[in-house]
Parts: C-alpha cells; structure tokens; sequence
C-alpha cells in the first residue's frame, strides 16, 4: 500500500505541475455549467438531471484525457523499464496512477457541489436523485478511468491512448444501442440490459441504488485495471 500512495502522489504532483488538469478541470465545470443552467431554464424545475447527463458524456472525453499520459508519456521517455526494474509490482504502479487519476476526477465533482448548495438555498430539490446521480458519476468515472488507462499502457502516444480510450468507451455506450436489437432473443435481451450503460445509469438518475448495478461498475473497473496490470507486465520481458 505504501508503494501504491508514493506513486499515486507522484503522479498527483504530475498533474499540478502541468496545465493539463487545469484546463480539463475548467473545461469541465464551464460545460457543465452550462448544462445546469439551460436545464433549468428549459424546465423551470429545481432539478440537476440536465447536469448529471451531460456531465456521464463529458465523462466520457474526461477519462482518456486524464490517463493518457500515465503509461504512455513512461513508455516514450523511457522510464517505465526504470519503474519496473525498482522494487515495486505491476499492480501497485497501475493501483497508482489509477488513484492519481481518481483524485482529480473526485475533485472535479466536488466543486460542482456548488449546483445542488444553489438549488437547497432557492428550491427544494428531490435530493435522492441527485445523491445517487453523484454516485452514479463517480462509479461511472472510476470505469472510464481505467478504460483510459488501460489505453495509455499499450502505445507510447499519448494522442493515440485518448483515441483509443474514447473508441473502447464508444463500444461501450454501443451495447446501449445494441438493447432494441436483442429484445428479440430473450437471453440476450437479458445481459445486454445488464450492461447497457445507458439503462444503467437511467437507474442512478431515478434515484435507485441497485446493488446488481454498483457491482457491474466495481467489477468492469476492476477487470479493466487487472487487464491494464496484464499489458504492463507483459513489457517486462520484452
């Protein structure tokens, strides 16, 4: 554990030191800012449902975008042989970088906390909703985080991690679509309404905390990182 917070810091500090988290940060909060605003004006309603689905797609673009560089910037500078020639495991260094990223991510969502404060002060908003929406972002983020990153570890280009990260993530939301075309064949309607990220997410917007959803996102994030510690050591013996 204490190799994973040393990383995990290092890359923290990585962020700080490069405009990178600054102008995605900004980026983040002025769009979805802007979400916030016309939803409201639009309905008239004390509600964030406008906020919370544009910010799960901004999400989306986020997540690579946060993860690009960690492997790959390593791999084109030459330095991840250094990293795993140290006394430090594969999945420490990945548990490290992912929670680097997961920090910035967590941070971006609690200065939007000032969206739900405004609503409280001046309406009085279904609060269940925005509670399980917040969650829904951060379990939804975590994935898109380690989709991401799997992406960085397997190409020394950062642009072509955030491509790749984006079109792992597009085949994602894809299965979404895919929904209308399984109803017709009842064991498939089945799993693919478990994994469509769309019905998923719906739930957290209705409010509903479905355990079966919060174990699919745990799950897939994890899968996707273990997959992630699988790239990484593979380049140790090549």
């Amino acid at each position: 554990m204490r190799n994973v917070l040393i990383i995990a810091r290092k890359e923290i500090y990585g962020y700080f030191t490069t405009p990178l988290a600054y102008i995605i940060a900004a980026v983040f909060l002025a769009v979805s800012g802007v979400f916030f605003i016309s939803d409201l004006g639009s309905s008239e309603q004390a509600r964030m449902t406008g906020f919370l689905f544009g910010a799960i797609a901004l999400l989306t673009v986020i997540g690579p975008l946060l993860t690009m560089r960690l492997f790959a910037e390593e791999q084109k500078l030459g330095t991840l042989e250094l990293l795993l020639t140290a006394p430090v495991r594969e999945a420490e260094l990945v548990l490290g970088k992912f929670l680097a990223a997961l920090t910035i991510l967590i941070s971006m969502l609690v200065m939007t906390f000032f969206y739900p404060m405004l609503l409280v002060l001046f309406a009085q908003p279904d609060l269940g909703p925005v509670v399980s929406g917040y969650v829904g972002l951060l379990l939804f983020g975590a994935a898109f985080l380690a989709v991401g990153l799997l992406a960085s570890s397997v190409t020394s280009n950062q642009i072509l991690a955030a491509v790749l990260g984006l079109g792992l993530l597009g085949l994602l939301w894809l299965v979404s679509a895919l929904s209308g075309v399984a109803q017709s064949v009842a064991w498939a309607k089945d799993i693919v309404n478990y994994v469509a990220l769309t019905n998923v997410y719906v739930d957290f917007l209705r409010g509903l905390l479905d355990t079966r959803e919060i174990i699919f996102l745990i799950s897939l994030t994890a899968v996707v990182l273990f997959a992630t510690t699988r790239a990484v050591e593979a380049r140790r013996w090549r």
